[in-house]
């Protein structure tokens, strides 16, 4: 009968899992995101960047 009455309810369904997974990626995506931009925008890489970039097109 608890059998039944757990099936009738559908209890034991995981179907949101799926959705509360693809928005838990997405929240560590936007945080490595940010990290990488904070990153990116510090002076010490820009200027290191810079110098690539000037390196590479000057040829050298």
């Amino acid at each position: 009968m608890i059998a039944r009455l757990l099936t009738r309810l559908d209890v034991r369904r995981d179907d949101g899992m799926a959705t509360v997974e693809y928005a838990l990626v997405t929240v560590a995506a936007a945080a490595f995101a940010a990290v990488l931009i904070a990153i990116i925008k510090s002076p010490e890489v820009r200027s290191a960047l810079a110098s690539l970039v000037s390196g590479a097109l000057a040829g050298g």
